[in-house]
């Protein structure tokens, strides 16, 4: 399973900003592994995150009534980003199958509890690669929320045991809080790791920022499959990752705490 970031993806600090040559290269290193079944996912970036914020959509509603008008547009924001990540893929000579969640999730105050998973398999064993992201889905007590591509990956390693699990972000690893010196990451993370991370540590965006992405590898960890976090800006990292190299990031290890 790869979880291409936002953050490397998008410049955040714009409004639909896509790195285009980013995507391109990336998308190229992805189809080199298409020997070998692949779930690739995307979060939003700057398609997503500032109508997510604007609507409410990360919490509840508190009062407001333009949440389902929220869900409609920040649902179509991300799907141009979508679309383009498809025609990426197919451009590198990938084969992707979209597989939105909107209709195949339903969600608690922003936690999944009905997920429909079938599709992956079903479309892995065809030999093609289910390229799925966050996005809006129904709520059944805030009406909508953000599925967050993080929390669909722990979902995805736990149902379909994947060799390993790579989030792909615009830094080197999990970064150290700030401290005299030039950044350093942590090259393997643990619950100790977690303690001394705090909001804010390399930034907090509507799906939990770092914080909630260790989170996630944590509960890859401990259903047995290793999980890394590796940077999307050095050329080839991703590909010699997909191969199953230990590529320079922070990695959570399979079974450890």
């Amino acid at each position: 399973v790869v979880k291409l970031g936002g953050s490397v993806l998008t410049r955040k600090r714009g409004v639909e900003a896509l790195r285009p040559k980013i995507l391109a290269r990336l998308a190229g290193e992805i189809a080199t592994a298409r020997d070998r079944p692949l779930v690739v996912l995307h979060g939003a970036g700057s398609f997503g995150h500032p109508g997510a914020r604007r609507f409410g959509l990360t919490g509840p509603p508190e009062g407001r009534n333009d949440r389902v008008r929220g869900a409609a547009i920040v649902g179509t924001e991300v799907r141009r980003l979508h679309l383009a990540v498809l025609r990426a893929l197919v451009a590198a000579g990938a084969n992707p199958v979209s597989a939105p969640m909107a209709t195949h999730v339903l969600q608690r105050e922003g936690r999944p509890v009905d997920i429909d998973l079938k599709p992956f398999a079903t479309v892995l064993e065809r030999g093609a690669i289910p390229v799925a992201f966050g996005d809006v889905v129904p709520d059944d007590r805030w009406g909508f929320s953000i599925l967050s591509a993080d929390t669909l990956a722990v979902a995805l390693a736990t149902e379909l045991r994947p060799d390993r699990v790579l989030f792909v972000s615009d830094v080197p690893g999990v970064l150290e809080p700030a401290r005299p010196g030039p950044p350093r990451i942590y090259p393997e993370l643990s619950e100790e790791t977690l303690r001394r991370l705090r909001p804010g540590a390399a930034g907090v965006d509507v799906t939990g920022g770092i914080v909630g992405k260790v989170a996630a590898m944590q509960a890859i960890a401990r259903a047995g499959i290793d999980a890394g976090l590796i940077s999307g800006l050095s050329d080839g990292r991703l590909a010699r990752a997909l191969r199953g190299e230990r590529v320079y990031g922070s990695w959570w290890s399979a079974g450890s705490r």
